[in-house]
């Protein structure tokens, strides 16, 4: 269905062969048919996915034939174009929770479904439950800049919106086909904005830009060596954050075939920098989900000391301030011989497959529900709740948490309370996609930081603690973040023997003071000299 495309404003001479050459020019999937027509063409391939490479090619790059500058997009009949919309261009480093929150604006999502291609972008199948507002949706999304990114939307066939009598009409609701069948990874190749869990656990590595040309090889021919002894799929995001110092790579295979693509990446990379006189080290960097990092440090520390002990290495991990909503992954460094590195490699996402496979955060225990204050302008509770209550509902079905927004207090309050009750991953989605809203819909000036006020729960006993030998645990944990955070004294506990902590400062570090908090209520033998190196949102 997917596989044909128009190719529009051709020049009256065109010929078939103008646009096979063109294609093959360009190295492009070649046409398995190409029907002419004056002024248009319609050209069939044997795949959905060689379509959407010549999309991705072609499409708004100004090709011309015999000087005329073609339009190309999918051929869809007016009367299947109703609901059902494609999205390509997306950044692979661009999570769920953020696609999705854009393309709520738009309307009810009834499903979002990954196209799984050779592109180094992701491209993405979307639903809406109107063709009004998968209309909007074409408008506004075309052209959308999102950092480097420029989106590509076109519709694609609704089989729904045929007559009855050609296309039994496909029954709503249920689970859409996102949380059915077998999951795909995201964009990134990572899992953490999935709701449902991927087929494979990649490796995911960091290496220099200037090593990119040569793990490449000429015409490709290294990068295609190590797939095929290693029967792996490596993905280079060549295009990953223009101008970076450093690339990320994907490898999809077995534990195995990930080790060994690994290592031949890595010897890459050291003869590449002995024939250029390199005199750098060059540490091998390992990608890995935040909610995962806390665990594969382990309580002091003694998972990753044990590692170092056993492989011969130095590993460190970056500091959880580095992460965004945008990118939750954390860089862990490994430092040591070759060998010793690709020891300290098989160790690492060893544990991290066994976290992640065993992590109660996915799908297996029900983690411990919190309930967080959060205080919002006044004047932004309109855009918050959205047409009809749709962009709350959609913000709440990302974040898997309930959100509700207090009723005011008073005639003329500045700030109205929201309610947010989930689990601390959830939390943290739900607060962060706030502080977006709140920036994207201009409640801030461009130059000022989104600052908001949240106020947490915490044991009775716990309070001093916070508060600290005159005031010197509260200091330090102000100190560390850069947010303001208040203990009321004097505060009648209620039924649960719980008090309220105020804190406000700007998103991560309102993050941060709130798990720390939480965790002195959790572990009185806490420290905060620990907690400088090993705070962790999902802990």
């Amino acid at each position: 269905i997917m596989n044909k495309l128009y190719v529009g404003n051709l020049s009256p001479s065109v010929t078939v062969e103008d646009l096979k050459e063109l294609f093959e020019k360009r190295k492009l999937p070649v046409a398995e048919q190409v029907f002419l027509k004056s002024g248009y063409a319609f050209v069939d391939f044997s795949d959905q996915n060689s379509a959407i490479q010549v999309l991705d090619a072609l499409d708004g790059k100004c090709e011309t034939v015999h000087g005329q500058v073609i339009v190309i997009d999918y051929s869809v009949p007016k009367n299947l174009r109703s609901r059902k919309i494609q999205i390509r261009n997306i950044p692979p480093h661009l999570q769920w929770e953020v696609l999705d929150g854009l393309l709520a604006q738009y309307g009810t999502v009834e499903n979002v479904e990954q196209v799984n291609t050779d592109t180094e972008t992701a491209v993405v199948n979307v639903t809406y439950s109107t063709k009004e507002e998968a209309k909007e949706a074409i408008e506004k999304l075309s052209e959308h800049q999102f950092e480097d990114y420029c989106f590509k939307v076109s519709y694609i066939m609704d089989l729904d919106a045929a007559p009855a009598a050609q296309t039994p009409r496909s029954r709503r609701g249920g689970r859409s086909s996102r949380d059915q069948g077998t999951p795909q990874p995201g964009p990134s190749g990572c899992y953490g904005g999935l709701r449902s869990r991927p087929q494979d656990f990649p490796l995911r590595m960091l290496v220099p830009t200037q090593f990119v040309g040569a793990i490449i090889g000429k015409e490709g021919l290294t990068i295609k060596n190590v797939t095929k002894q290693t029967q792996s799929k490596v993905d280079i995001h060549r295009k990953e954050n223009a101008g970076a110092a450093e690339k990320p790579i994907s490898i999809h295979s077995t534990p195995e075939g990930c080790s060994a693509a690994c290592r031949m990446i890595l010897e890459i990379m050291h003869k590449e920098a002995n024939e250029t006189k390199t005199t750098e080290d060059i540490p091998l960097k390992i990608l890995a989900h935040n909610c995962l990092v806390g665990r594969l440090i382990g309580k002091e520390g003694r998972n990753l000391k044990k590692i170092e002990e056993d492989t011969g290495t130095r590993i460190t991990i970056s500091s959880f301030l580095d992460i965004t909503i945008c990118n939750q992954e954390r860089t862990i460094v490994v430092k040591g011989s070759l060998d010793n590195c690709c020891r300290a490699e098989k160790e690492v996402t060893k544990k991290l497959r066994e976290y992640f496979t065993n992590c109660s955060l996915f799908d297996q225990q029900a983690p411990e529900q919190e309930v967080v204050y959060l205080f919002i302008p006044t004047q932004a509770v309109g855009a918050l709740i959205g047409k009809k209550g749709q962009h709350i509902k959609q913000l709440a079905h990302i974040a898997a948490a309930s959100i509700k927004i207090a009723p005011a207090e008073g005639p003329d309050m500045p700030t109205r309370k929201v309610i947010i009750t989930g689990t601390a991953e959830a939390q943290f989605k739900a607060q962060g996609q706030i502080y977006r809203k709140l920036k994207e819909d201009n409640f801030f000036s461009p130059k000022e930081e989104v600052k908001l006020e949240t106020h947490i729960k915490v044991p009775s006993s716990a309070a001093g603690r916070v508060i600290g030998k005159g005031g010197k645990t509260v200091t330090e944990l102000q100190n560390l973040t850069s947010a303001e955070v208040i203990v009321p004294r004097d505060q009648t506990p209620d039924e649960n023997d719980e008090v309220f902590v105020k804190i406000s400062g700007h998103f991560f570090a309102s993050q941060v003071c709130a798990n720390t908090i939480h965790h002195y209520g959790k572990y009185p033998e806490a420290k905060m000299s620990k907690l400088k190196t090993n705070v962790s949102v999902y802990q």
